[in-house]
């Protein structure tokens, strides 16, 4: 089985990056540089997940937001700020705690479970955007200094470096810096809550910029656990925000909020470097939540007790002011700020690292695949600095600030929504071990995240959406095929099993009749025309390609027909039609037709038509030489970004024999191919035989033919058989029906259709007058927009003098050659300009002895006709009520 690293697009990329390091030819992808030495997965549940994890959500927003959010929204609403967020991304997080549970998590984190899930086009672009979004914040400097733009510059460069070292030493160090920095960040929290019982009340002056030189004074009050600062506290009090001049509201407020909440993916980003990440995951995340939930509640009503209203408003930075020892909590903001920046850095890097091992993006992405000897993805960490140093010069971070949120939103979303995908796919393999979700939680997550991205930012979220599905087309124009499993045929798999249960044979309308194709097909070589043709003739029916391979199971070691499906299928991918393909071993040609026939199509849809290629003696040509589409030129172009199954096109060239010569035996008897006729007209199914569709051109794919220039000829009578006058027989409907659903196809829809009606003028009888009035009546009824041309056949009909013959069926059967010639004549005469011609099949009768009488008149009446499809129908097929 592939492995799930397997490059989708191959470049040449892998080759660069391993020559690039000195590893061996046959280095994996994961290695980079050659095999490493050690293994990289050795984090666990601690330092792996559950500190990231705490640092993320706490970031600088603990310290320097939370009087922000208890003073605008009140207590109250703070709390249930807090209450709903946390819901919001539970969400999410039971959905990832199932996918995590449900198999082997590589490197990579939210972008292999999107990409693992949902493939790889929507995969790579959620795991692009998800890198922004981690790679922005690793940019942000520490707000409590000078702003000027040059020590913005300085602070966050700084800061950059510092999380450049850390991460190019690896994950190892990363863990154990990230556990230093959770201590000093446990320690000044527990300084602020010490400080609540430990400083005694005081009075603050709190002065602003105004507007000019105005400066605003206000008086703030720290007043200790206090029942009077509490009541006060619990309504809302929406106003000026001095940081930003702007009047504040509930969905500001809650947007500033709810970016505490979006780290939760930050342990699950370092899947890479876990011991055990399916246990892990779940484990740490669903630890660090509650942990960080409880902090930020208890700090809420620590607050909301303690300072008045214009203290949280006024300052931001009040809880230096009323700590026991102020540097506490800066070195906490300061540790905080590092944190998050280190946090996203090396997740960021991972995620780039996983999405150059996939090759969606490309050469430029190629160098991020090399790694050190420990597995550390150095290249990757240095694109993630360098993208962040570029937005540090850039400034203007909080601009960014909603659409960074707005992106790690549409990433839980889709985490959500490949969790749903799995639960409804009920594929047998989807067995997580944690079973704390339902399909109408992943639902529910995926709601609450994009009603969240609009609270946050209507513009930025739409305009995330339409970046979303820019990449979508990007990545799906690169045609990256992977051997992941695909979760979309799981979902149609489970739709259209539902649907073809329920669409049951015995409810079968004939006004709602459509036709069901079963081509047999010898050697695609010389029946590719035809194939196309057929396409345009199944009015959104079932079309299957059988073909019959000669054989007895028994005596061979294996089944060859398996091995035969793949080029089947490459070849309908190549021509371009929307057919199944059915094969079968069978010791005779028609044996394996009627196991076709009968076993074919599922439920409902059941081939209802049976559609065969010409027998005569002509050589056929090959098909294979003339289309570009069969050429090695245009395999070129195709072969670098698209994936074949295995089958590339000299291989599918060679898969096929060469076309039949004359001197070549033929696997099928004339007296086999008119048994196959009867067979599927006592079967009750339609017959179709098509001859000199080689000739017919327009028919590919790529073809701008739209039929204005083509002309369908149908003539429904039975021409050899000239005392047969009725033109609404089944036969003759179910021709009129076949002509007119190839009228209706895009290549034909503007091609005039030409009804023949045969009459004998000459004679006593003048009935055909009255037909052919019944006949256009019937057209009206029908709603077939056809010319009707009337064709004196008295000529014709005066050579249908049958040989004597002792036996009646046999002088039944046989016609003169005179006869059969004038029917030729009187078809080139009238329809040789047109683009394809309908003729009445004759049912096969008689002894076996007479199958090569049958085809040879056949063949004389259509002798040098051009595309012309005989048919026989059975099946009633038209229906003039509503």
């Amino acid at each position: 089985m592939s492995n799930e690293r397997t490059p989708l697009i191959t470049s040449g990329v892998c080759g660069l990056a391993v020559t690039a390091c000195g590893g061996g030819s046959d280095a994996t992808p994961e290695s980079g540089s050659g095999t490493p030495t050690t293994d990289p997965q050795k984090l666990n549940t601690f330092f792996g997940v559950m500190v990231p994890t705490i640092l993320s959500m706490f970031s600088i927003v603990l310290f320097l937001r939370t009087g922000f959010v208890v003073g605008h929204a009140g207590l109250l609403q703070g709390l249930l700020m807090v209450i709903v967020a946390y819901t919001i991304i539970s969400l999410t997080i039971l959905s990832i705690c199932a996918i995590s549970t449900n198999g082997a998590i590589q490197g990579g984190g939210a972008y292999y479970m999107i990409s693992r899930s949902l493939g790889p086009e929507f995969g790579g672009s959620i795991g692009l955007m998800f890198f922004l979004a981690k790679m922005c914040p690793v940019a942000q400097g520490i707000r409590v200094l000078p702003q000027t733009y040059w020590y913005a510059v300085l602070y966050s460069s700084v800061v950059l470096l510092l999380c450049l070292l850390v991460c190019l030493v690896g994950a190892k160090i990363y863990s154990r810096t990230s556990f230093v920095i959770l201590l000093l960040v446990t320690v000044s929290l527990l300084s602020i809550f010490i400080s609540s019982v430990a400083v005694k009340p005081r009075d603050f002056l709190i002065t602003h910029k105004g507007s000019g030189n105005m400066t605003l004074r206000y008086n703030a009050s720290y007043t200790g656990f206090s029942a009077t600062t509490l009541r006060n506290n619990l309504g809302s009090g929406y106003s000026l925000d001095y940081s930003t001049n702007t009047v504040m509201s509930f969905s500001t407020v809650f947007a500033v909020m709810f970016t505490c909440c979006t780290g939760i993916m930050a342990g699950a980003n370092m899947s890479g470097d876990l011991k055990t990440p399916s246990i892990s995951i779940p484990k740490g995340t669903i630890v660090a939540v509650f942990y960080t939930f409880t902090v930020y509640v208890l700090l809420f009503m620590l607050v909301g007790a303690t300072c008045d209203r214009t203290l949280l408003i006024q300052d931001y930075g009040f809880l230096q002011r009323i700590n026991i020892w102020s540097p506490l909590v800066t070195i906490g903001i300061y540790c905080a700020s590092l944190s998050a920046a280190m946090c996203s850095m090396i997740g960021a890097s991972r995620i780039l690292h996983a999405l150059a091992l996939d090759q969606l993006f490309g050469l430029p992405l190629a160098p991020a695949t090399i790694t050190s000897r420990s597995g550390n993805p150095w290249v990757a960490v240095l694109y993630t600095w360098g993208l962040a140093q570029c937005v540090v010069f850039a400034g203007q971070l909080n601009a960014v600030a909603s659409l960074v949120t707005v992106f790690y939103l549409l990433a839980y979303a889709a985490v959500d929504l490949a969790c749903l995908a799995l639960e409804w796919a009920s594929a047998p393999n989807f067995r997580p071990t944690f079973q704390l979700f339902s399909w109408h939680t992943c639902l529910l997550g995926i709601l609450s995240c994009l009603v969240m991205m609009f609270v946050i930012n209507p513009v930025y979220s739409s305009g995330s959406i339409v970046l979303l599905l820019l990449l979508l087309l990007f990545l799906h124009y690169r045609s990256p095929t992977s051997s992941w499993g695909y979760i979309s045929q799981a979902l149609i798999f489970h739709q259209v099993r539902k649907y073809l249960l329920m669409l049951d044979v015995r409810k079968d309308h004939v006004k709602f009749w459509r036709p069901q194709m079963l081509l047999m097909v010898a050697n695609p070589r010389s029946s590719c025309q035809l194939i196309l043709f057929i396409n345009q003739l199944k009015k959104g029916g079932l079309y299957v390609l059988g073909h019959v391979q000669l054989g007895d199971l028994d005596s061979l070691p294996s089944d060859p027909v398996q091995q035969q499906y793949n080029f089947w299928l490459s070849l309908v991918d190549k021509l371009g039609v929307k057919a199944f393909v059915d094969l079968t071993l069978s010791p005779s040609v028609r044996q394996g037709t009627q196991h076709l026939l009968r076993i074919t199509g599922l439920g409902g849809m059941k081939p209802n038509t049976l559609i065969l290629g010409f027998y005569d003696s002509c050589t056929p040509e090959d098909f294979f030489l003339q289309d570009s589409a069969f050429c090695d030129a245009s395999m070129q172009q195709g072969s670098e970004g698209e994936y074949n199954f295995g089958v590339d096109l000299p291989s599918l060239q060679a898969h096929f024999p060469p076309v039949r010569h004359v001197e070549s035996p033929r696997w099928l008897s004339p007296e086999e191919y008119v048994g196959i006729i009867s067979d599927a007209i006592k079967m009750n199914k339609n017959v179709c035989v098509g001859r000199y569709f080689f000739q017919l051109e327009g028919e590919d794919k790529d073809s701008k033919v739209d039929g204005s220039e083509r002309t369908i000829d149908v003539w429904p009578l039975n021409l050899l058989q000239p005392g047969s006058r009725d033109y609404e027989d089944v036969c003759s409907l179910f021709l009129l029906q076949m002509a007119c659903v190839l009228n209706m196809s895009n290549k034909w829809r503007h091609a005039r259709m030409r009804i023949f009606l045969n009459v004998e003028t000459e004679s006593s009888d003048q009935g055909w007058v009255v037909n052919e009035e019944t006949f256009r009546e019937l057209l009206r009824k029908l709603r077939i927009r056809a010319s009707i041309k009337i064709v004196p056949w008295d000529s014709v009909v005066q050579h249908h003098v049958q040989p004597d013959h002792e036996d009646p069926a046999e002088a039944k059967q046989a016609l003169s050659e005179d006869f059969l010639s004038a029917v030729n004549s009187m078809l080139m005469e009238h329809s040789s300009q047109a683009a394809v011609r309908f003729l009445y099949l004759p049912r096969p009768s008689g002894p076996r002895s007479q199958a090569q009488q049958y085809l040879a008149q056949v063949e004389a009446v259509t002798n040098s006709l051009g595309p012309t499809l005989l048919i026989h129908g059975v099946t009633p097929v038209t229906y003039t009520d509503l």
